[in-house]
């Protein structure tokens, strides 16, 4: 049940690029202070709206009223490739509702995510979340370098 506070999880279009990107460059500086920026504001727009919103199906978190993204979620095959959300709306259950989405779009499983090994806000929310950790699947093979580590959802039948 939903009223007209509660945010709207509808798919990204291309016109979401700017606030899509807006959402991803935010949290990862309030989650991952430490994670190396590699890319400029303008390359990672470049990215969002040419490889994520074209290569990914992709759900934007919107507030009610507003329109003003939370933050979204992306799917490329059986990875959950990325989910981000504003920092200041952390905690709601938005984030929740987003996987749940990606889970409702891939009922069948299983599906996979990389998290870096640092982020253990995000590590305890995919858990929480019966995702398990690959065992042996710690890699450093990302752009930054930074230790990771691959994440499953067990297909629904095994769950």
């Amino acid at each position: 049940m939903t009223d007209d506070t509660t945010p709207r999880i509808r798919p990204a279009r291309a016109a979401d690029a700017d606030a899509v990107t807006a959402v991803f460059l935010a949290s990862r500086q309030a989650a991952m202070p430490w994670l190396p920026r590699m890319h400029s504001d303008e390359e990672t727009r470049w990215w969002v709206a040419n490889i994520v919103l074209e290569q990914c199906r992709v759900w934007l978190a919107e507030e009610a009223g507003t329109g003003a993204a939370l933050g979204f979620a992306a799917l490329g095959g059986d990875w959950l490739e990325h989910l981000y959300l504003r920092p200041d709306v952390r905690r709601r259950g938005i984030g929740r509702r987003l996987l749940d989405e990606v889970v409702r779009h891939h009922p069948d499983g299983p599906l996979s995510l990389h998290v870096f090994r640092r982020n253990t806000a995000a590590r305890a929310f995919y858990e929480r979340h019966g995702f398990l950790a690959v065992p042996g699947s710690e890699s450093t093979a990302n752009e930054e370098g930074e230790p990771d580590l691959t994440y499953r959802l067990p297909p629904a039948a095994d769950r």
